[in-house]
């Protein structure tokens, strides 16, 4: 089989010739910029640019050859048309993060102030001190503030924003050919994130401390604003997916972190009545456009009590299947998404076994998670997140490895 071969089998819980594999497919299945030169070394890969695509994560984009070095099946296609199935070159401009990252390429260096005590500034919203490893803002931008009414968006300027979103012909002619590009240059799945989520969020107007509450108090606001936004996505596809549903596989459709280390963020309640609906008819367009595209929803943390609801929404494939959160485990996990949604992630407890095992734990881990999760097929293999600053790139090429059956 082919990557894309592989990888669509999987998605059609069909036999692949062996388990298919992801490493910065989205931005959350990515390796940290700070230890990507080292995977190289390891590797014996030559020296390359550590392209630093996501500057929050500070994620380096991996190269082709870092994906056939491990095995993997995945392209990424982004809305503004970057890529790693082949080199933008013009994309990239050199920035080293006051040195602690050589050889670094970002897309706007302007974006980056150094200050005196060596904290890195991005955008004078976000700043990275000298001992972190990602950029960061106060209260990571969702302030606890409680006093008072809620604060609740303008429905009006809601949607003004969203119709300004919306992708234009230039828009769509760029990404079609780019996506076609990497259609003929890769036998890779492709994987595009961008443009056609709906910006449906748990933690989103107002932030974690808020929404959820705005949803138990004025669940017809809600309504409102979650029509709104379905109303622009529905849109937005039917301008795109025509003419890009030829070369692409997978379309990611939110980021929406439902779960926290012990238990849901709000009710299943509140799924049903609020976001189900709005999932449901997204993902019914999408199919409708595009039947050959899969659909993927990235939400972390423990889901258990909603992964049925998210299966009836018709999601295709839902990542990170973070299943050590709320003391559960990978086989719960596939007894309810067996034959009917792809799970995307979920090779190792990231938390515990990755960063503080051994290299033989991590191969035992890994292979008794695969049985689980690969079983009648329906499993794209990833780390529970991404592969942080701390993992030392022996432990990355043993995660792969022992994926792969090389124990």
């Amino acid at each position: 089989m082919t990557s894309r071969q592989r990888v669509l089998a999987a998605l059609n819980y069909l036999p692949p010739d062996r388990l298919p594999k992801d490493l910065g497919g989205m931005r959350s299945t990515g390796v940290s910029a700070f230890t990507y030169q080292a995977l190289r070394r390891a590797l014996g890969l030559p020296q390359k640019p550590t392209r630093v695509h996501d500057t929050e994560q500070m994620l380096a984009l991996p190269h082709v050859d870092v994906l056939d070095a491990l095995g993997c099946d995945v392209v990424i296609v982004e809305g503004d048309g970057l890529t790693n199935a082949f080199e933008q070159p013009e994309l990239w401009e050199p920035y080293d993060f006051n040195g602690r990252i050589p050889h670094a390429q970002v897309r706007n260096r302007a974006a980056y102030r150094t200050a005196p005590d060596g904290t890195l500034h991005q955008n004078e919203t976000s700043r990275m001190p000298p001992d972190a490893f990602v950029f960061n803002s106060e209260h990571a931008g969702q302030p606890l503030i409680l006093d008072g009414d809620l604060p609740r968006p303008d429905l009006k300027e809601v949607r003004a924003t969203l119709a300004r979103s919306l992708v234009t012909p230039a828009q769509v002619k760029s990404l079609r050919d780019t996506c076609r590009r990497v259609r003929e240059s890769s036998d890779r799945a492709v994987f595009f994130w961008g443009q056609l989520g709906m910006g449906l969020c748990i933690h989103g107007y107002g932030g974690l401390a808020v929404f959820p509450v705005l949803c138990l108090e004025d669940p017809a606001f809600v309504h409102e604003l979650h029509s709104l936004h379905l109303e622009f996505a529905l849109e937005n596809a039917r301008r795109l997916l025509p003419e890009i549903r030829d070369y692409v596989d997978v379309i990611g459709i939110d980021a929406d972190d439902w779960g926290n280390q012990a238990s849901l963020m709000a009710s299943p309640a509140t799924f049903r009545e609020l976001f189900l609906p709005y999932r449901q008819s997204h993902n019914a367009e999408i199919h409708r456009l595009a039947p050959c595209v899969k659909t993927f929803l990235h939400s972390c943390g423990a889901l258990h009590d909603i992964l049925g609801l998210i299966v009836q929404s018709g999601t295709d494939i839902l990542n990170p299947v973070q299943w050590p959160a709320g003391g559960h485990n990978p086989q719960v996990w596939k007894d309810v998404a067996r034959g009917r949604m792809t799970l995307w992630g979920g090779g190792v407890d990231s938390q515990h076994t990755l960063p503080l095992g051994s290299l033989d734990d991590i191969r035992r881990e890994v292979a008794r998670t695969v049985a689980i999760l690969g079983a009648n097929s329906g499993f794209v293999f990833a780390n529970i997140h991404n592969l942080l600053a701390d993992i030392p790139p022996e432990k990355i090429i043993a995660l792969y490895r022992a994926a792969a059956g090389e124990l």
